[in-house]
């Protein structure tokens, strides 16, 4: 989708900068994600990430440059206008009251729902669909501080794919979670993809791009180092220059496909 001319991207930012007081952390930032594409957010860290995510959910406004959704400025629109289009999905976290994992999810129902208006009947039936879906069904009573890591994370999911947003963003998706549970979440987030959701991630893990992600978007020092393609941009030079760290791209095959996975060799640092 990234080479199509006439496809308009989902979301569009153009020019994007940001300062803390004197300090610059985003300069000149330009990005594109299109319907039914992967993103996958990559950079060491301080690379200006979470700032970047900050400025996309309008936790932070005194940008300069422009953040297009659907062609429309953000600035324009309101809270509740972007909670209809973007739904966001943190790095894990648990409450501090132990609610039921059903209930995490009707929270996502927050825009939709008025003000002590409790859910009805088919909220909590769409609810439990989407539980299904994602086969975490069974966790539905449960307290949400008493499951794993990446079953929580899955709720969280969930929570946003029932505000009904075509376009998800997650910090981290994968932070602290085992090796398996890491790949069962990146296989739901792909799962989505076909379902015409939009992804944007930021990962730590290279390979999450390169076997999951169409594109890539590498940010260091605030700066775009490059975008598009992930097997094409994620190269061993750029790895190295980001992460100051030797690398081998060994090719493999992943599900019939040409695939490449990401080998540490040393430090350089």
């Amino acid at each position: 989708m990234e080479t199509n001319a006439k496809a308009t991207p989902i979301m569009e930012i153009k020019d994007l900068c940001f300062s803390y007081g004197e300090e610059p952390i985003l300069k000149h930032v330009d990005f594109r994600a299109y319907e039914g594409q992967l993103v996958a957010l990559i950079g060491p860290n301080g690379a200006g990430k979470s700032t970047f995510f900050k400025c996309i959910l309008k936790f932070l406004k005194d940008y300069s440059g422009q953040i297009l959704l659907e062609g429309e400025d953000m600035r324009q629109m309101s809270r509740q206008q972007i909670a209809k289009k973007i739904a966001y999905i943190p790095q894990t976290t648990v409450p501090v009251f132990n609610y039921t994992v059903l209930d995490i999810v009707l929270m996502g129902l927050t825009g939709e729902l008025r003000l002590l208006e409790s859910p009805k009947e088919k909220h909590i039936k769409k609810a439990e669909k989407i539980l299904a879906d994602l086969g975490i069904l069974h966790l539905r009573d449960r307290g949400f501080g008493r499951i794993s890591g990446g079953e929580r994370q899955l709720v969280l999911l969930a929570r946003a794919i029932i505000q009904d947003a075509k376009l998800l963003i997650m910090d981290e998706p994968t932070a602290n979670l085992d090796y398996g549970n890491q790949f069962r979440v990146m296989e739901r987030i792909r799962g989505l993809i076909e379902e015409g959701y939009t992804v944007i991630i930021s990962t730590h893990n290279p390979e999450h791009a390169l076997l999951f992600a169409e594109k890539a978007f590498v940010l260091q020092d605030g700066e775009v180092q490059a975008a598009g393609p992930s097997k094409q941009v994620l190269t061993e030079e750029l790895m190295q220059q980001i992460y100051d760290l030797e690398v081998r791209l060994i090719d493999t095959d992943f599900r019939g496909d040409a695939a490449k996975i990401c080998l540490p060799i040393k430090s350089t640092r």
